[in-house]
């Protein structure tokens, strides 16, 4: 591309990009009314760093255990046609002595601020708390999270019981959750292990009508932040840095969530099939080339298959 290491140093320890500027590049191709707002954090692995800002130990769902590495938390919305893109996001930082919930209800009071107009705002179980539930209903906001299997929940007034312990149908089961308020949970089951997921609704008298399929809809709707991560790790490289200080890091995580919004938006116009294919593309492209120009040269490296010989 005729761009030097340096110039490439140089662009990322001067600019400081925020989740605001990321907010406005997704926007383009969004409907910010009525979508679904979803919170998760991934960690960018970084096993072998040395004096670098923001890497700690962090569990990690991809290894099941804790790693060393950065965790970076993100807004992602997907728009009522299905359209979806990060909206916001933040690097977890122990010396600004927050939480990731803190994290969380900053990213949400800020793009509710710049615009964005979710119905619904889901998340896993780590931000359940009673804090964070509390403050989307007081933004008049639906939710669907995931809930902790010992969670405190009432049937019948003056008895509490896990949520673990219910008997819960299909089409789920209105509760009182402990601190908050009605909510309707729902039980699924991947593999051997049962999951637990609470709604709740602005309008209370609504939530019996919150069936099975609602329910599955706003679920698969979660599970793109999901792809997501996926994506930003094997197609956009955010875990190929050699940058230490944090303005630095910040200005590359940036970069490489902008590059996925540019795929994204590929995507939408129907310019690739999605992602994958256009790096799949590149990289075929390239091996071509390579059996093409170098190999033709390396005949002698071929075997010579000799007949059998019984010995």
């Amino acid at each position: 591309m005729s761009i030097s290491h340096d110039s490439v140093n140089r662009f990322l320890h001067r600019e400081a990009y925020t989740g605001h500027d990321l907010y406005n590049e997704a926007k383009l191709t969004l409907n910010l009314k009525g979508g679904t707002l979803s919170v998760d954090d991934s960690v960018l692995d970084k096993p072998y760093s040395q004096y670098m800002a923001f890497v700690g130990h962090f569990w990690s769902g991809k290894h099941h255990r804790t790693v060393k590495g950065i965790n970076l938390v993100t807004l992602y919305y997907t728009d009522i046609h299905g359209q979806h893109q990060p909206v916001n996001f933040r690097v977890y930082d122990k010396m600004e002595n927050k939480t990731k919930n803190d994290y969380f209800q900053d990213m949400l009071t800020e793009v509710l601020a710049w615009g964005l107009d979710p119905a619904f705002v889901t998340g896993d179980s780590w931000y359940s708390c009673v804090s964070n539930l509390k403050m989307i209903k007081n933004h008049q906001l639906g939710l669907l999270f995931a809930l902790e299997s010992n969670r405190l929940v009432s049937v019948e007034k003056g008895s509490w019981v896990q949520v673990q312990q219910l008997e819960i149908p299909e089409d789920g089961l209105v509760v009182w959750l402990k601190n908050f308020g009605y909510v309707k949970v729902f039980r699924t089951q991947l593999k051997d292990q049962l999951r637990h997921y609470i709604s709740s609704l602005p309008n209370e008298s609504q939530l019996a009508s919150f069936d099975r399929k609602a329910f599955a809809e706003q679920h698969d709707r979660h599970w793109q932040i999901e792809q997501y991560h996926r994506a930003i790790k094997q197609v956009c490289n955010i875990e190929h840095f050699q940058v230490r200080s944090k303005g630095a890091i910040k200005n590359h995580l940036f970069a490489a969530i902008c590059g996925f919004v540019q795929l994204q938006k590929l995507s939408a116009m129907a310019l690739i099939n999605n992602c994958y294919s256009l790096q799949r593309n590149l990289f075929n492209d390239v091996i071509a080339s390579f059996i093409g120009a170098f190999m033709p040269s390396m005949a002698h490296f071929n075997p010579e298959f000799q007949p059998l010989v019984n010995a």
